[in-house]
């Protein structure tokens, strides 16, 4: 089997698909690495540590696709590398086919088999390759550290001759992965934490990190989705949500907001109004940025100052720590790319969960139903 492992072609992506690491272990097994060079410079991989991991270092990109069954990317497969791979060749990325729609099609008409790591169904035997969850740990954790920069306040507690500091007022709005270790993150560095969630079960672990859980009290069962993520929620709720959020927000010196909703635009969470009742000096982590934004004035890779309050946009947290974060990226792929091997061979079996879940095409077909409702209108 020859897996590719393609150079990043976006300028705030630092991560690399497979590290020398994980190439070593296939290598062992009797698979051919290719890389092409440089791709992992970003993530402070060198060429040399490539070679010395049995992996053949390619300058060209069609030498690299040559005969390639599988090449892996962290960043969607661009038009332009699409068309120079050849057909049946399976491609690994962070895709989201609801919104990449023309990179879904263009992959259909080459007759690709195109996996989406963002697809990766939340199952106990899938836990492996869920890089969804992998990275959002890292930017759950970053953000806090790159809020922490922004405000104008200590975290902790402290008591000094000149007298005490209060401890900074951290409000996370999200407990998902990202939102937990938020949590985690400010409480280390000594913050008085508060979190909300639509879904009232992540109670018990947030109060478990030590913060106070913010919820808003409803009968129902709104905003709690399929596999762990959340859902849209009533009318109702939202304006019950608003409210309470609104109050918290405006004591807040950081907000760190998670709520995405997979392949679909992130909701708006905090309108201008909102942010004007937030103190000058305090800041917005606004981590669902890639999707338009939990925060009406997110402006997606931009700081925004809006009368003294910041709101930070960055898309890619977790590529401002490329080391671990394409470690742990790799590990991911690996446990695909393993699973979807049977007798040494890539056995792209329809039939099983993983591989069906997390496929959009194949056979020169759309295989995920929510992009082929809505690219082909059924």
């Amino acid at each position: 089997m020859i897996i590719a492992i393609t150079k990043e072609t976006l300028p705030n992506e630092s991560r690399v698909s497979l590290t020398p690491h994980s190439c070593a272990d296939f290598v062992k097994s009797g698979h051919k690495i290719r890389i092409e060079s440089g791709a992992g410079l970003h993530s402070y991989y060198t060429d040399e540590e490539y070679k010395k991991a049995g992996v053949e270092v390619v300058k060209q990109k069609q030498d690299l696709y040559k005969d390639a069954d599988i090449i892996t990317k962290v960043s969607p497969f661009s038009i332009d590398e699409l068309s120079i791979i050849s057909k049946n060749t399976i491609i690994i990325s962070l895709i989201q086919p609801t919104i990449e729609q023309e990179i879904v099609i263009k992959a259909k008409e080459r007759n690709l088999s195109g996996l989406s790591m963002h697809l990766i169904p939340r199952t106990t035997l899938a836990q492996k390759m869920d890089a969804l969850s992998s990275q959002a740990n890292i930017a759950g954790y970053k953000a806090v550290i790159m809020g922490s920069m922004h405000i104008g306040v200590y975290m902790p507690l402290l008591m000094t001759a000149a007298g005490t500091i209060r401890p900074a007022k951290v409000l996370i709005i999200g407990a998902g992965v990202a939102g937990l270790q938020a949590i985690a993150t400010a409480k280390r560095l000594g913050a008085q934490v508060e979190a909300f969630d639509v879904r009232p079960e992540v109670k018990e672990q947030v109060e478990s990190l030590g913060a106070k859980f913010v919820e808003v009290e409803s009968t129902s069962d709104d905003g709690v989705g399929e596999g762990g993520y959340a859902k849209e929620t009533s009318d109702e709720y939202k304006q019950k949500q608003q409210e309470l959020i609104r109050e918290h927000i405006s004591k807040a010196d950081m907000v760190i907001t998670t709520a995405l909703i997979p392949g679909k635009k992130a909701p708006i969470l905090i309108s201008s109004d909102v942010v004007d009742l937030m103190k000058p000096g305090s800041v917005i982590m606004d981590l669902a940025a890639e999707n338009g934004g939990n925060c009406e004035l997110t402006k997606k890779d931009e700081i925004v100052n809006h009368k003294n309050v910041i709101i930070d946009g960055t898309s890619n947290i977790p590529s401002t720590m490329p080391i671990h974060a394409s470690d742990l990226y790799s590990k991911n792929i690996v446990a695909l790319i393993k699973h979807l091997i049977k007798d040494n061979e890539v056995n792209l079996d329809m039939s099983d969960e993983i591989i069906a879940g997390s496929t959009y095409t194949h056979d020169g077909k759309i295989t995920h139903q929510q992009t082929k409702e809505i690219i082909e209108g059924k």
